[in-house]
């Protein structure tokens, strides 16, 4: 860097016009990264902002705002009638970075985590996360196509525009009233739980009301019955509390409750989706819940039932849920916007019994970060005025035309490599492969086609009896489907006959 009497030259800086970013925003950036690598040293003179934005072809405006951003930062100094100079105070402050000696010579430690932990990153935890853009055949996102934006700006901007103490503060720690409510009475109406809203406790996603709920009811190393293959937020956010997971297979009827009294027939907390099993799809019969019911009474467990896509089923009337036959007063509810409305808004909500509500309600005042209160004011009011139950219902109709799509494209291009496994309910389903097709090997090959879909081990925390894949359908429409299930067959055709060739 060369020091002359118009300031340092600084040539090297890059500024891109066509970048996202502001040309100001790019040029303190680029300066503040030169300065604090060393590129120009304490005491020099920069040069003066009309100069540097002759050289650098940007307006004075833009150097100006740079200059002054770094000046409120201490990273330079002005001196009235002299210029701006790199601060002084950088030759003792500026951290040095290690010799290459000292990176090599001293001995990297491995960080000490808990036994839990240690079990979750050798289970599942380094399992990649999967995408979250639309395409075929991602799981877990709903129909952004179809989302009525219109409504929601217009409430949205109404709520920004209302009181600030309001908006801006940091809200009631069990939730907006308004908004508990509002599910308190859609509940009532459409799932068939009896609550009031001081049982509802708004959280920062279903995931976050895992934690929540074992936070508070385990003990480190508690047994938790789970679904095996089952919900991967509700055993990430288990894990995390300590829990002691018991895999418990899952038939035609639901979860094993037999299986699972001689697996662990002491517990202390019970995990299940009753109404659309994650990830298999089946419903709970009566009788297990009945029979889950009463295993959780005399153990003195509690039961976590989680309603994840609960609205959006394709029959007549909707699958009950376990809170709904609950007389025990054992069951928590689980429920969450992500798959009804969108899941950017990270918002969830829990049912609690009556004899939880007043520890829910001081562990939520201490612990509980909160969601916005803007969000939930939004969705308060998207429900009460109608939009909501009108959204579902229209969800609904076009989740059965996507599933239809997908099960019609699999039975002419899928064949015997993937059967489909037709849905009632919800926006994903799954496909059993055929025999010799390694259910890892299908996923890579997917991916490389701009397939995505899930094997089913990845839901998976011990031994499960299948073979197959997960389906998600809802966020893409009928066309891209069938394009999907295409790129799929041609994904599977080959190692079909690879695994025909092996069994020879």
């Amino acid at each position: 860097m060369v020091k002359r009497a118009g300031g340092a030259l600084l040539l090297d800086l890059k500024i891109d016009p066509r970048a996202p970013k502001s040309m100001g925003s790019q040029l303190y950036a680029a300066m503040r990264e030169t300065i604090l690598s060393g590129g120009v040293a304490p005491g020099v003179r920069l040069p003066a902002t009309r100069t540097l934005a002759d050289e650098l072809g940007v307006s004075r405006t833009t150097v100006i705002d740079a200059f002054e951003r770094l000046l409120a930062e201490g990273l330079i100094v002005s001196h009235t009638g002299s210029g701006s100079y790199v601060s002084e105070a950088l030759r003792s402050e500026r951290p040095q970075p290690p010799s290459r000696i000292g990176r090599t010579a001293v001995r990297q430690r491995e960080p000490q985590i808990s036994r839990s932990m240690g079990w979750a990153f050798a289970h599942f935890l380094r399992r990649e996360r999967l995408p979250h853009r639309p395409r075929a055949f991602v799981t877990a996102l709903p129909a952004f196509d179809a989302f009525p934006m219109a409504q929601w700006a217009r409430i949205a901007s109404r709520h920004w525009r209302g009181p600030r103490e309001q908006t801006l503060g940091y809200g009631e720690a069990e939730g907006h009233a308004g908004l508990r409510e509002a599910i308190a009475t859609h509940l009532r109406g459409n799932r068939g739980i009896t609550c009031d809203k001081e049982q509802i406790f708004i959280v920062g996603g279903a995931q976050q009301a895992f934690w929540l709920i074992g936070t508070m009811l385990l003990n480190p190393g508690d047994r938790v019955w789970f679904e095996n293959p089952g919900a991967i937020g509700a055993r990430n956010g288990l894990v995390a509390c300590g829990a002691d997971l018991v895999p418990v297979p899952v038939d035609a009827d639901g979860l094993r409750v037999d299986e699972a009294m001689r697996l662990s027939p002491k517990f202390r907390l019970a995990f299940v989706t009753p109404s659309h099993q994650q990830p298999l799809g089946h419903v709970m019969s009566l009788e297990r819940r009945f029979a889950l019911l009463q295993a959780a009474e005399k153990a003195g467990a509690w039961i976590i039932e989680d309603d994840y896509d609960g609205e959006f089923f394709f029959g007549r009337r909707p699958p009950p849920t376990l809170k709904s036959v609950d007389r025990t007063g054992l069951v928590i509810y689980v429920g969450t916007f992500s798959k009804s409305l969108f899941p950017a808004l990270r918002l969830g909500f829990v049912v609690v019994p009556p004899d939880l509500v007043d520890v829910f309600a001081r562990v939520a005042r201490s612990f509980v970060p909160g969601v916005p209160t803007s969000i939930q004011a939004t969705v308060a009011e998207f429900i009460d005025e109608g939009h909501f139950a009108t959204h579902v219902r229209r969800m609904r109709a076009i989740y059965a035309e996507r599933h239809a799509a997908l099960v019609e494209g699999a039975k002419r291009k899928l064949g015997s490599l993937l059967e489909i496994v037709p849905a009632d309910s919800g926006l994903h389903t799954i496909g059993r492969l055929a025999a010799g097709i390694s259910e890892a090997s299908a996923a890579e090959e997917a991916a490389a086609r701009d397939v995505i879909v899930s094997p089913l081990a990845r839901y998976s925390i011990g031994p499960a009896q299948a073979n197959g894949l997960v389906l998600g359908f809802a966020a893409v429409n009928p066309r891209e489907i069938g394009e999907g299930v295409t790129r799929l067959a041609a994904a599977l055709e080959p190692l079909a006959k690879r695994g025909r060739r092996r069994m020879v």
